[in-house]
């Protein structure tokens, strides 16, 4: 009986390590969840049944064990270097040229690699067994973090089960690597913690290094870490260069980036920089620059070190995300669903090539978190596309007689009495009327992915609903006649009247649409199509209770109670009214539109030459297919078109279908015939 036990729960951990494996660092399950979850339970519930068979190599070793009182000191094998830093490309050929003096050839390679913005970490495996992890502390001792490496999923505990077959595997392997948190993983996190009342993290590393060094592996267990492993220690006599030893890393089911190259010309060093410069933003983890390694390890060895960094190896970072600046003035918006959003005004300031004056500071929690003063200097940071935020103050650089900053009692604009539910950590006007309100609703409704009323923009709605008083609401906006708009500064005949024709075309629009204009809360265009696809008809959504809504599937209660809530409220349901009444018709299914995409995803990416990008989501939307914003397990196909962005190589490492425009067209044509 026990050795079938015993056989069963090898079976179990070697099954489960592989799709830990699959899931985490393929990105590419090939099991369910749910099957995984069963697969899990099996296997603990045998675990404590016969704690004899317990092993530290098992997959249940990942959801972390008892807390301990405090780390133990760990010595390094050998020195744990930092790099040296250069930040221009005279400063890289300074060095390269540095290296070719040292070693007096020049037929030698450079691995370059992207500089992860995390935590390096040391691990030692012995037998192919993980036995050791560490921080790198001050490069000869670092702390202890074994039970806590361990929860890392990517991270594989027994390299037997993960290693290709015929890998050979050392008795003692000892490496580095970095661990990192994914942006996408971090926003949700910080999410999570926003809804338990929890700080937030200021970003990605602060958030990896601080679960890292958690005394309960528990909470580590919890968060969503990862790891790149980028260089070994004591490197078997076999492997001679960087790059074969990325690629056994690989043969062993460890970890690594697929944004390596090697190259053997400085030219081609500075041409990775700017590659990986132009894509760090799209990439899916924060980078701060590329490393740059001598390849052959035999020649690192002949250049030895300088003081705390090896002399074969460099980081070429890139301009800074992060810079320091000064708060000139808090200020409040009101949003369209009432929230207050406080707004520090900066100090304009270079960051990563933009020059940022304004910074997000969320809602009060996060403004007492920070402890975020007018006049303070703080450091503001940015990432991408996303709105910059301030990430500390430096509060040794504070004036005196500051004082704390608190959201107003009354909306700054209406004067209403703010509110602020228990589960929410946002301050809202709840005047329907507050006309900022009703300012950020009108354009929201005439926005493109809504309504996609041209040419009512936002100083002109400003002008209409404050200064003219003509809307007071977006069914307003088709009472709007051509005097009206030529009463406006700057209007004449043909300016009022593109506007006016604008409005007219808009009334003939989908469900979907119309839905996603009305701005309800947490009601996004996915969310819109669900409820049209499902009812069909406008009137039995504003007629459906909570229970009906949340059969729709991906619809939850908090979404079921907001929609339900909406067309409760006698002044919507009049507004809805009117809307209708002024000639709105939704598009049914023609004889070219058909349902042949239904429970298909779809992404785009790239420029396609039949169709702008609008038109091709509509294209799939009418066909009945749903967008998603972005690339996921939950993506059936990404469509491409010309110079496509870095959700290509996301979709072809995920093994999701890759299609033309031409066959994604092709797709509704096969099927209407079919």
């Amino acid at each position: 009986m026990d050795e079938k036990v015993l056989k069963r729960i090898k079976e179990l951990r070697e099954e489960l390590e592989k799709h830990n494996y699959y899931y985490y660092v393929l990105d590419n399950p090939i099991i369910s969840d749910a099957e995984y979850d069963r697969l899990m339970r099996e296997l603990i519930e045998l675990e404590e049944k016969y704690p004899e068979f317990l092993s530290p190599d098992s997959p249940t070793q990942k959801v972390g064990g008892k807390p301990r009182d405090e780390f133990k000191k760990f010595q390094h094998p050998e020195p744990m270097l930092s790099l040296s830093n250069v930040y221009s490309e005279s400063e890289f050929l300074e060095f390269h040229n540095r290296i070719r003096k040292l070693l007096g050839r020049e037929d030698f390679g450079y691995v370059i690699e992207p500089k992860y913005d995390g935590l390096a970490v040391e691990i030692i495996y012995r037998d192919g067994l993980l036995v050791t992890g560490s921080t790198r502390g001050d490069g000869t001792t670092g702390e202890n973090v074994t039970d806590n490496i361990r929860t890392i999923k990517t991270l594989p505990l027994n390299l037997k089960i993960r290693a290709k077959k015929g890998t050979v595997i050392p008795d003692e392997l000892i490496l580095r690597g970095e661990v990192i948190i994914f942006k996408d993983d971090f926003r949700k996190l910080n999410e999570k913690r926003l809804e338990e009342g929890e700080s937030l993290f200021a970003n990605p590393r602060n958030a990896a290094a601080g679960s890292l060094k958690q005394l309960d592996p528990r909470i580590t267990a919890e968060r969503p870490l990862r790891i790149f492993v980028y260089s070994i220690v004591r490197p078997e006599p076999v492997i001679k260069t960087q790059y074969e030893f990325l690629q056994y890393a690989k043969e062993l089911g460890l970890p690594v980036s697929d944004n390596v190259k090697i190259v053997y010309s400085p030219s081609e060093v500075l041409s990775f920089y700017r590659e990986m410069q132009e894509k760090r933003h799209s990439l899916r983890f924060d980078i701060d620059g590329i490393v740059i390694k001598v390849n052959e390890f035999e020649y690192q060895g002949m250049l030895g070190n300088i003081a705390k960094s090896p002399r074969w190896a460099v980081a070429f970072k890139f301009p800074p995300v992060q810079e320091t600046t000064v708060v000139k003035d808090i200020i409040v918006q009101v949003g369209r669903t009432g929230a207050l959003t406080p707004v520090a005004v900066l100090e304009p300031v270079q960051v990563g090539g933009v020059t940022v004056s304004r910074a997000t500071l969320h809602n009060q929690d996060e403004i007492d978190r920070l402890d975020i003063r007018v006049g303070d200097a703080v450091v503001v940071q940015r990432a991408g596309d996303v709105i910059p935020e301030i990430v500390k103050v430096i509060v040794e650089r504070r004036p005196e007689g500051t004082g704390r900053f608190s959201l107003p009692d009354r909306c700054p604009v209406c004067k209403t009495d703010v509110v602020r539910d228990e589960d929410e950590a946002v301050v809202r006007c709840p005047n329907e009327e507050c006309p900022a309100r009703v300012i950020e609703r009108i354009k929201h409704f005439v926005s493109r992915r809504a309504m996609n009323i041209e040419g009512l923009g936002e100083k002109i709605v400003e002008k209409l609903v404050i200064e003219k008083r003509l809307i007071r609401d977006v069914s307003d906006i088709y009472r709007l006649k051509a005097e009206d708009l030529k009463s406006l500064e700057g209007f004449g005949d043909k300016s009022a009247k593109n506007i006016t024709d604008a409005i007219n075309r808009s009334k003939k629009t989908t469900l979907r649409r119309f839905l996603f204009a009305l701005g309800i809360r947490h009601v996004g265009e996915n969310t819109a199509g669900l409820l049209a696809d499902y009812f069909g008809d406008i009137r039995e959504i504003m007629n459906a209770e909570e229970e009906t809504l949340m059969k729709i599937p991906q619809i939850g209660e908090e979404s079921a109670r907001e929609i339900s809530s909406y067309f409760r409220n006698i002044k919507n349901r009049e507004i809805v009214e009117k809307l209708l009444g002024s000639g709105i018709e939704f598009e049914t299914k023609t004889a070219n539109e058909s349902n042949v995409l239904s429970g298909k995803t779809f992404l785009i990416t790239g420029t396609l030459s039949g169709f702008t990008r609008d038109e091709a989501k509509d294209f799939i939307v009418r066909n009945g297919g749903r967008i998603l914003s972005s690339v996921s397990k939950k993506l059936d196909y990404l469509v491409v078109g010309e110079d496509p962005g870095s959700k290509l190589n996301k979709a072809q490492d995920m093994g999701i279908k890759i299609i033309s425009e031409e066959e994604l067209i092709r797709m509704v044509k096969e099927g209407k015939k079919n």
